[in-house]
């Protein structure tokens, strides 16, 4: 049971990035998965999650408009479009399997994280 995140790296403020999340040893239909970011010295954050059934999306107010999450059950992936980026996005970036509804807590798998830096 697996989540590998891939798409980091260092991008100019108003720049964009995707990240996917690559899930292996699981149905990942059955599970909502969430992306989270924690930066240094800071507490980690919800940043958006996308249900298993709907594809309902919900995204926290600080990326509300700049970030878009999509899923490919067929890939077993789940992406997140990061545009417009600021130096306030830099941090660690995670994502996590609920076999539940869509939540900022109680995940039950999570990846290893990768580092998203925006910085002129």
């Amino acid at each position: 049971l697996q989540l590998v995140e891939s798409g980091g790296g260092l991008v100019q403020p108003g720049g964009s990035l995707r990240l996917s999340c690559a899930a292996s040893g699981f149905t990942l239909d059955y599970y909502a998965i969430g992306w989270f970011r924690q930066a240094p010295g800071k507490e980690r954050e919800g940043v958006s999650c996308i249900s298993r059934s709907t594809g309902s999306a919900y995204y926290a107010d600080s990326v509300q408009g700049r970030f878009t999450i999509s899923r490919d059950n067929a890939k077993s992936t789940v992406y997140l479009q990061m545009d417009s980026l600021k130096p306030e996005d830099t941090a660690i970036y995670y994502c996590a399997a609920r076999n539940l509804t869509c939540s900022w807590r109680n995940y039950d798998f999570w990846g290893q994280g990768t580092q998203v830096t925006v910085s002129s």
